[in-house]
């Protein structure tokens, strides 16, 4: 039987570990959960097997692809991917290629019988016991695959977080138990479970001793937050989050309108910490539609809640997930969809056309609307939606946004680039010693997909923040 939890603390490396000072590479598919747990397979690796990430493919010694079962045709996706890893194994017969995330869960030995050059398949919810699955391929000589469900363990097997810059991910629940029909979540990904209030805030505070100023909470319902035997909630963790010296700004995603109280409304109007900002999923403005999808609420349940956070905080700008075409849905139905839109404003949206998940409830539908008619039907939502998004674009123009410095711009190095609130890049000149500050920067134009800005100070956090 193989350790769970063998991760040795850093720097006490077995001498017998055959991967000691190799590389390692991941390719991520998918959510800011799997960026999250892209992150984590890097720490678990590099705390036990010393293994250092590298840029590309071809340098690594280790190939992991972390899959994601959401967009179409993921599988094939992903054996696309590990066709052309293949041959970076023929070449060099010691690379070790693995496949995680939730494609993985849901094919569990199918991947290593399709091809049987993958050395280790894994599920979200086993990226822990990567170190023990390398040892036994290697040691072994055979692939592993580990595709269980614990929950708790997890989070206990995990080493301390390594911070990469101003920003960081922090997973707070797993799993999802709304089963949206269309949705391959909770087959994959299990049930919600939340991790301990302490295990967060002390993950938070290792993060904001490596230079973090931002957390992202991450859940697939992230907002269901709720940890068995502690009597906390989601909005007592927003106000737990806030309390921590040297967090200055905090975003989630993506929470679900149902599982919204009135605390978590109130919130944006109690923590001048919390952005402006919520991405809240409607998926249709038809009522019949969100039956069939099994989102336990209706447009006007959404239109009020919308309401509810425009109260608390009147600048809040709101994002949205779309799928254009579900089973059975007609004009009437995508005119609602468009007249939702028109209601809400929406700053940005994910909008998709619908394809059916194997595994899915809604796979079993007819899926009855013309591929052409679900084309014309998204491009006329996005078409919509940019215009809205151009419009809040325009509408910044002048005024003067806290921006967190990320980076040197793509583009020209001697610029600066960095998130607004409402969670816009903005390109401006700045010195690089002011990366992973929050600065004022007034922003002088609206580019398609970036702002254009200039500094109001040369030191940061001179203005208060501007929503």
């Amino acid at each position: 039987m193989i350790d769970i939890c063998s991760i040795p603390p850093s720097g006490l490396v077995p001498p017998e570990d055959l991967m000691l000072g190799r590389k390692l590479y991941i390719k991520t598919l998918g959510c800011q959960m799997n960026e999250y747990d892209s992150a984590r397979m890097a720490d678990v690796l590099a705390a036990s097997h010393g293994l250092n990430t590298v840029a590309t493919p071809e340098e690594a010694d280790v190939l992991l692809l972390n899959t994601c079962s959401i967009r179409e045709k993921a599988q094939e996706k992903v054996f696309s991917q590990l066709g052309r890893w293949r041959t970076l194994k023929v070449d060099r017969p010691g690379v070790v290629i693995g496949v995680g995330g939730c494609v993985a869960s849901q094919e569990g030995e199918a991947i290593q019988q399709r091809a049987p050059y993958v050395d280790m398949v894994f599920g979200p919810q086993t990226l822990h016991r990567l170190p023990a699955l390398l040892d036994e391929t290697i040691k072994a000589r055979q692939a592993v695959i580990d595709v269980s469900f614990p929950e708790i363990e997890k989070f206990d097997c995990l080493p301390a977080p390594r911070a990469k810059g101003a920003s960081a991910y922090v997973s707070i629940m797993e799993g999802c138990s709304r089963y949206c029909t269309f949705c391959i979540v909770p087959y994959t990904r299990g049930q919600e479970f939340s991790r301990q209030v302490n295990d967060i805030i002390n993950e938070i505070r290792h993060l904001v001793d490596q230079g973090v100023r931002e957390v992202t909470l991450l859940g697939q319902t992230v907002n269901a937050y709720r940890p068995v035997d502690d009597d906390c909630d989601f909005a007592l963790l927003l106000h737990h989050v806030s309390a921590i010296t040297g967090i200055e700004r905090i975003r989630f995603t993506s929470p679900h309108p149902m599982e919204f109280n009135q605390a978590a409304v109130e919130a944006f109007a109690e923590l001048p910490k919390l952005v402006s900002h919520c991405h809240l999923p409607v998926q249709s403005g038809a009522d019949r539609i969100l039956r069939k999808m099994n989102r336990g609420h209706d447009a006007s349940d959404y239109l009020a809640l919308v309401q509810a956070l425009r109260r608390a905080q009147p600048d809040i700008s709101l994002t949205s997930d779309f799928i254009v075409g579900f089973p059975g849905e007609t004009e009437a139905d995508f005119l609602a969809t468009l007249n939702l839109v028109e209601q809400v404003r929406f700053d940005g949206a994910y909008s998709f056309i619908y394809s059916a998940r194997p595994g899915t409830p809604a796979a079993a539908l007819p899926d009855d609307v013309p591929l052409s008619e679900k084309k014309h039907r998204l491009s006329t939502l996005q078409t919509r939606l940019a215009g809205l998004h151009s419009d809040y674009s325009e509408a910044m123009v002048g005024t003067v946004q806290r921006v967190l410095v990320k980076r040197t711009s793509r583009r020209n190095t001697r610029e600066l680039a960095g998130r607004t609130p409402n969670n816009r890049v903005v390109n401006f000149p700045g010195s690089p010693r002011l990366i992973g500050q929050l600065v004022d920067v007034k922003i002088t134009k609206a580019m398609p997909n970036s702002l254009r800005g200039e500094l109001i100070s040369d030191e940061p956090g001179t203005l208060p923040v501007a929503c």
